[in-house]
């Protein structure tokens, strides 16, 4: 190698080792400071990349972990409110009980229901006041709320919370046409209690699904309350049956009868002497006395001049070969009533079976079928003149706000009323528990989640202080030895003069 002043090879090597050592040193420094192995884009473009939106997730898991944390204490603060609307709905009905006992008297029941009012205005106060963050939820508003739990958009849980509001729970009731008196002539059988088939489609409350119930032309209202109730676990409907006769217009002599309640037993016969047009009341003993095989019960008048039937179970009312001993005419009017006491149907007079004149001697009263359910449901029918006439029908409410119990029938009426707001506020509470859980599990999964990303951005970005550390040893040495060495390349031109000495 030739010598020369010019230029400084191994000086220039030196320097160019040196700023590479520096360089790596500098980064090391930084690195070791930060505690992170990418501090800019050029140390690891596509891991930056990664990292950063390994971030975005965890920050938005992070969030979701709260917002989830935020309902849960929604979810509790409802159903903590539920809870207090739990006992007043269960002490409302104890006083519906002690008032439905005839050892009240007027002024005792009317005190009962001032109770009871107080009390329907504590679960309206209830459900109008309880609040989270500033936002109402057991007044109805709160419907289709989304719970966002997850880092990325529509990450959802949907929630909804029902009315709590006395004058929003209750019983949803809707109750059949019901099935006209049908006579026949004298010595034929009374026929079938419907006009024909029908199909109804029965769309329960929200969150049930619908059912189809097909109704036979024979088809007792008992039969049809059996067919809707076995769908009940899909519509949230249930139904009740009930049948009801008026006898009234009686004749006087000794009555003699036949009566089937139809699906509970077989023809018994029915026969009360001394019937008087002023007291029947031997008939209806009579009746009563069969009630065991029959499944009929028979209520006599106040006025002691007529006889209600019932079929507390809702199998049609037939009765046949009706007489009075004597060749004369009517026997008495049979009258159907409603599931309400009201009449249904036309009467059917029946006339002697023993006369050798044309007439009616027998006949057949169905009865009413009551749906309910703790929410709004409709039921849609295919037959005119059935059960619903061919029309969609919307069940109506019989809220909490209207019960009274100051008179026995309200009494008894208040239970139903009472016990499908239980099984509404039970079921909201259910329903509120799963949610909870639900979130409980959602926390559990998004925590784990951010643990698990974190670590694999850590994995990216965070420094090794094992391998820094011996990189930062390596480049200080390389330092100062690559100092020392630009020194000695330095001096190396110097050996020119002694050549020029």
């Amino acid at each position: 190698m030739a010598l020369g002043i010019q230029t400084n090879v191994a000086s220039l090597n030196a320097q160019n080792n040196l700023s590479k050592s520096q360089s790596s040193l500098e980064t090391s420094l930084e690195r070791l400071s930060t505690g992170l192995r990418i501090n800019s884009a050029s140390d690891d473009a596509a891991g930056l990349a990664i990292s950063d939106r390994m971030t975005s997730q965890i920050n938005g898991l992070t969030q979701a972990t709260r917002n989830a944390n935020d309902a849960i204490s929604l979810t509790q603060t409802a159903e903590g409110a539920m809870s207090e609307s739990t006992n007043i709905l269960q002490r409302m009905r104890e006083l519906a009980i002690q008032s439905a006992n005839d050892t009240n008297s007027a002024s005792d029941r009317a005190n009962l229901q001032k109770e009871v009012s107080q009390l329907q205005s504590e679960l309206n106060r209830i459900a109008d006041t309880t609040s989270f963050n500033g936002k109402n939820i057991l007044d109805g508003t709160f419907t289709s709320a989304k719970f966002h739990v997850g880092a990325e958009a529509d990450q959802t849980i949907n929630v909804s919370i029902g009315s709590a509001r006395a004058t929003s729970m209750g019983n949803y009731s809707l109750t059949t046409n019901g099935t006209s008196t049908k006579a026949v002539a004298a010595a034929a059988t009374a026929g079938d209690n419907s006009t024909g088939d029908e199909d109804l489609t029965i769309s329960g409350p929200l969150g049930s699904t619908s059912a189809a119930v097909d109704i036979a032309a024979k088809d007792s209202a008992k039969t049809v309350a059996e067919k809707v109730n076995a769908v009940q676990s899909d519509t949230g409907v249930t139904a009740k049956a009930i049948s009801q006769a008026k006898l009234s217009g009686i004749s006087a002599g000794n009555i003699s009868l036949t009566l089937t309640g139809d699906t509970t037993g077989g023809a018994q016969a029915i026969t009360a002497n001394g019937v008087t047009a002023t007291d029947v009341s031997a008939l209806s003993e009579a009746i009563n006395a069969k009630t065991s095989t029959t499944g009929i019960t028979a209520e006599l008048s106040s006025d002691k001049t007529s006889i209600t039937l019932i079929s507390a179970n809702g199998d049609d009312i037939v009765i046949e070969g009706a007489s009075n001993g004597v060749d004369t005419t009517a026997v008495m009017s049979v009258q159907g009533l409603n599931a309400d006491g009201t009449d249904s149907g036309t009467a059917a007079n029946l006339v002697d079976a023993s006369t050798t004149t044309a007439g009616v001697d027998s006949t057949r009263v169905g009865g009413d079928v009551t749906f309910s359910a703790s929410g709004t449901f409709n039921v849609t029918a295919t037959a005119t003149g059935g059960l619903f006439d061919a029309t969609a029908k919307t069940a109506e409410l019989n809220s909490v706000a209207e019960i009274d119990i100051s008179t026995q029938t309200g009494s008894n009426d208040a239970l139903d009323v009472i016990d499908q707001a239980l099984a509404f506020i039970s079921e909201s509470r259910a329903d509120l528990g799963a949610v909870q859980n639900r979130l409980e599990s959602t926390i559990s999964n998004l925590t784990s989640i951010t643990e698990n990303v974190t670590a694999a951005r850590s994995r990216i970005m965070d420094a090794d202080f094992a391998s820094e550390t011996a990189s930062l040893t390596k480049n200080q040495i390389l330092q100062q030895a690559g100092t020392a060495m630009l020194a000695q390349a330095n001096t190396l031109p110097q050996g020119v003069l002694s050549l020029l000495q």
